[in-house]
């Protein structure tokens, strides 16, 4: 496993259900260049945590658009077996018509490449967020039996969308709406003057 913060995110093409349930043979992340990008990894379909994560990341679609924000799934499922969990509602264990691509890594390749596969196969519960220029500026690995806060990735894409409009640093706990500071040590002085009580 390594590290891919500040580097670029490894490009892939690979068949993919999209949200109007077509299959797409030859989807390419590197087609949404310009956006920013929210990459994750569950580890199998038709399991138990994987569905409350994805409809998570579904319902809130809208504010990753707002962001725009492209959200893309990823595991090693083929497919057809994705496409079938979509067809499956919720109460039977489905996820229902998600509004995201998910992306089928039945070769691992993909998975291996970002360096989240587990010993036993499957993917870790892995998030990259990844700029408009295709680097990627965060990443969040889980194990398999702990889900992700959705709100949290989308706290990080507001930090992040901020320090490249504003050229500021964003400290601790920052959400939008709050300051940030200047990247020089007289702007680090003043900010920490009035934040050193809230930490």
């Amino acid at each position: 496993m390594s590290i891919l913060v500040a580097r670029q995110a490894p490009d892939f093409v690979a068949p993919a259900v999209m949200p109007d349930n077509k299959i797409n043979p030859s989807f390419r992340l590197s087609d949404y260049r310009g956006k920013y990008v929210v990459l994750f990894f569950w580890p199998l379909d038709f399991t138990f945590v994987c569905p409350t994560e994805i409809i998570a990341h579904d319902k809130r679609i809208d504010a990753f658009e707002k962001r725009n924000i492209q959200v893309i799934g990823v595991s090693i499922d083929s497919q057809y077996t994705h496409l079938a969990w979509k067809n499956t509602p919720i109460e039977k264990g489905g996820i229902g018509a998600v509004r995201f691509p998910i992306v089928a890594d039945i070769d691992h390749a993909i998975t291996r490449s970002y360096g989240v596969e587990h010993p036993d196969g499957v993917a870790l519960r892995a998030s990259f967020l990844i700029d408009r220029d295709g680097t990627v500026q965060a990443e969040m690995i889980n194990n398999l039996d702990l889900g992700r806060n959705i709100d949290e990735i989308i706290r990080l894409a507001d930090a992040l969308i901020y320090t490249q409009k504003h050229g500021k640093v964003c400290p601790a706990g920052w959400e939008e709406g709050k300051e940030a500071m200047d990247a020089n040590p007289e702007g680090v002085e003043v900010f920490l003057s009035g934040f050193s009580e809230e930490l």
